[in-house]
């Protein structure tokens, strides 16, 4: 039995299946009230990264319970936060000196975008409020992420009237697609506050890959015609794509840097947006007016906080970077039969992500009940059938999941 007053996400609530009723989960296993177990292929939107349940995590968890669930971070400070803050700035690519917290991965786009056209307002240079983003990019569900989401092949295409008009163009995989970007940073650099970019995966908006290289030219390009780089790691950051952060593996340095997802490891929503140096003394003045308006009820709970430190420990102590490493060679391996089916167009790999490529639409319910009656959680969108399991999945699983997506879609 379902509850009818539940508004589900992404979903057409006329027509849709009632949804799993999950009462536990465990390493990468949901169970489910029914008795059936499922490998979990996708770790929860991708947050769970070093599976559910992890030990450590909930003693961190616990203890900061009993001591301060929560106090608002307006006026008041606490020790989780204050640990947290300079272990992310140690971790990021580049000079990122300042950490904003928030509360979602939509609203960590929504402060970096607020910060960078602040960040030219500030220093007196008025009118650089449009943003470069790129198609099959995806930012998030809030009115500003939504608005650098791709614009016509995105979820957000009814609302494309009410946003604020951004600037698009192809994410360079040629030279002459990158001529073309250099040309449209030239023409539009009096305008632009900065180009958005999910490094190396694109997530919700396809799973498309591009290489380090073609992300150096992307972030040389932004440098080159005097606009900031946000990079949007919410969903590669924290080992996802086999390195800490995708940049590292473009030795790029970005101006502001978005994370969330696995931040906590899965246990609780938290996000950040990192600054540099350059960006946070432009909001440092006498005038009030200038600081940044911006303050999430719940930024920097010391539950979250408390998660993530937990989370960063077993990054510290455990070979995770080398284990999503091996979850890549996994994927590769389990998946390449999908090659030889008749719809599938392609088939990509990158660190702990793996990705089939339809060559149409499949009926997503039919599909998705397929997987389920083979005993693993896998949640298809658009044209692909991608994993993104947890980073401590055993090979074992890493087969039974690929073997699974191969089966059913041979059928």
């Amino acid at each position: 039995m379902t509850n009818d007053t539940i508004w589900r996400p992404y979903t057409q609530m006329q027509t849709a299946a009632p949804p799993l009723r999950a009462v536990r989960t465990e390493g990468t296993r949901i169970h489910l009230a029914d008795g059936r177990v499922l490998i979990d292929g996708i770790a929860s939107w991708w947050t769970a990264c070093h599976g559910y349940n992890h030990p450590h995590i909930q003693a961190a968890v616990e203890q900061q319970l009993r001591a301060m669930p929560h106090i608002m971070f307006g006026g008041f400070t606490h020790a989780s936060a204050e640990t947290l803050a300079p272990r992310l700035t140690a971790l990021a690519p580049g000079s990122l000196e300042h950490v904003f917290f928030c509360d979602s991965g939509s609203v960590a786009v929504e402060v970096a975008m607020k910060m960078a056209v602040q960040y030219w307002l500030n220093r007196g240079t008025p009118g650089r409020t449009r943003f470069v983003a790129f198609r099959d990019g995806y930012h998030g569900d809030t009115m500003g992420a939504m608005s650098v989401c791709d614009p016509d092949a995105g979820m957000h295409t009814s609302l494309r009237a009410y946003l604020p008009a951004q600037i698009f163009a192809e994410l360079p995989r040629t030279p002459q697609e990158l001529t073309a970007l250099d040309s449209l940073l030239a023409t539009h650099a009096h305008e632009i506050a900065a180009v958005i970019i999910e490094p190396l995966v694109q997530g919700a908006g396809g799973m498309q890959f591009h290489t380090p290289a073609e992300l150096a030219q992307i972030a040389a390009a932004a440098r080159r015609h005097g606009v900031l780089l946000i990079a949007d790691e919410i969903f590669t950051g924290f080992g996802r794509t086999g390195t800490m952060f995708a940049c590292e593996q473009a030795d790029v340095a970005p101006d502001i840097l978005c994370v969330s997802k696995a931040l906590t490891g899965g246990t609780m929503g938290l996000a950040a947006t990192l600054a540099s140096r350059a960006v946070f003394e432009a909001f440092l003045s006498d005038e009030a007016g200038a600081a940044l308006m911006h303050g999430p009820t719940f930024m920097a709970n010391p539950l979250a906080c408390a998660a993530a430190n937990a989370s960063l420990d077993l990054f510290e102590r455990e070979p995770r970077l080398a284990q999503a490493r091996a979850v890549e060679a996994a994927l590769a391996h389990g998946l390449e039969p999908c090659r030889l089916l008749p719809d599938v167009v392609d088939v990509r790999t990158k660190g702990a992500i793996g990705v089939v490529q339809l060559a149409r639409p499949p009926d997503r319910r039919v599909l998705t009940q397929a997987f389920i009656d083979a005993g693993v959680w896998v949640r298809p969108f658009g044209d692909i059938v991608y994993l993104t399991p947890a980073l401590t999945m055993p090979a074992d699983e890493v087969a039974q999941l690929c073997a699974t997506v191969v089966a059913v879609l041979r059928q």
